[in-house]
């Protein structure tokens, strides 16, 4: 697709900063040029002030890059937004006003009316949301796509073909949450070993709401968020990374456990069918073995980009349930903005 695309990676010394970086090192579509921190790391050399957590070192090409400022101009047409909630909405704003395309993995705007909050493989044609954006906020080339919380994104396209084929009327799901996930260093070590904190603030309100707006329609009135009543509780547990995930479902169509099973192996998407660089060649793969999912073993499976769905079976309250576990910071936030990315470039989005 002709040259590589420079982008900026905002937030890039954190958790998910980092993981932006270690998937983009080697992109076939992008490159990374800038990096974008805090007043602590700006001006820096970003091998030196990066604590990098996740392999041994950060990839050769950025180690010598400088870090800016994320109130620096950026030069970049492509953003990824690793930035905290609170800050992160003012910046991409400002930045998507100046003509960037900014893909954020932020809280702050996946709920706003004319915002895209994309799974691509679930609701690709959401990214129509683009136009209206721009011509509410009067930005000609720039936008803001966002992805959805860690534990939703894998809830999601675990949920997706069964509310195709099926349809959902009611979902309980309670969380086993990494550690990970709250960032580094996170959950202090003396609360989580030996322990399960039963509350992750916001997060389940985040799984309740961005399901029903990932799941329903977008048109020439806006969003229409799909009819599903959800209950999520979530903990954090002492894992390093996986988000685990059990779920019962109320279905609107009868089906078998067989059915269900088989539109889950079956499901494939727009990624699948375009054959982008960080998708998945099996969104959902299911494990028939008593004892899986497990973090340790399946956490990583296609590259970690996945949901590995295991115990699927009868529910004897609602209709059926199951066991989910996906990579939180793979699919779950760095590699989900960067495969939304992907698919609006093919779709002429980044022109």
């Amino acid at each position: 697709m002709g040259d590589r695309i420079e982008v900026a990676v905002l937030g890039a010394t954190g958790s998910v900063g980092q993981r932006f970086v270690q998937l983009l090192d080697g992109h076939p579509w992008f490159r990374v040029a800038e990096l974008v921190g805090s007043e602590r790391s700006a001006g820096q050399r970003y091998g030196d002030v990066c604590d990098w957590r996740i392999s041994a070192a950060p990839p050769a090409e950025v180690a010598d890059i400088r870090v800016q400022h994320y109130e620096e101009p950026v030069r970049s047409s492509v953003v990824f937004s690793a930035l905290p909630g609170g800050i992160a909405g003012q910046v991409e704003a400002s930045l998507a006003a100046q003509g960037k395309r900014v893909f954020t993995n932020a809280r702050d705007t996946r709920m706003q009316p004319d915002v895209p909050l994309m799974i691509p493989e679930v609701n690709p044609d959401h990214a129509a949301a683009i136009r209206a954006q721009r011509e509410r906020r009067g930005w000609k080339d720039g936008f803001i796509v966002a992805n959805p919380n860690c534990s939703t994104i894998h809830l999601v396209l675990a949920l997706k073909p069964i509310w195709d084929a099926f349809g959902i009327e009611q979902a309980i799901v309670t969380t086993l949450q990494a550690a990970s996930g709250a960032g580094y260093p996170g959950v202090p070590s003396m609360d989580l070993i030996d322990n399960v904190v039963p509350f992750i603030g916001g997060e389940e309100e985040k799984i309740e709401t961005e399901t029903r707006k990932l799941l329903g329609d977008y048109g020439p009135d806006g969003f229409r968020y799909a009819d599903i009543t959800l209950s999520a509780t979530c903990t954090r547990v002492p894992v390093r990374d996986g988000h685990t995930e059990a779920v019962s479902l109320k279905l609107r169509r009868a089906a078998s456990v067989d059915d269900v099973v088989e539109v889950l192996a079956n499901f494939r998407g727009r990624p699948q069918e375009l054959s982008l660089p960080s998708a998945p060649t099996r969104p959902v793969v299911v494990r028939t073995e008593a004892d899986r999912p497990q973090p340790v073993l399946d956490r990583n499976v296609e590259r970690g980009m996945a949901s590995i769905v295991g115990r699927v079976r009868a529910c004897n309250v609602f209709d059926v349930r199951f066991v989910v576990l996906g990579h939180n910071t793979i699919r779950g936030a760095a590699g989900a903005s960067i495969l939304n990315a992907e698919l609006l470039r093919v779709e002429g989005y980044l022109d």
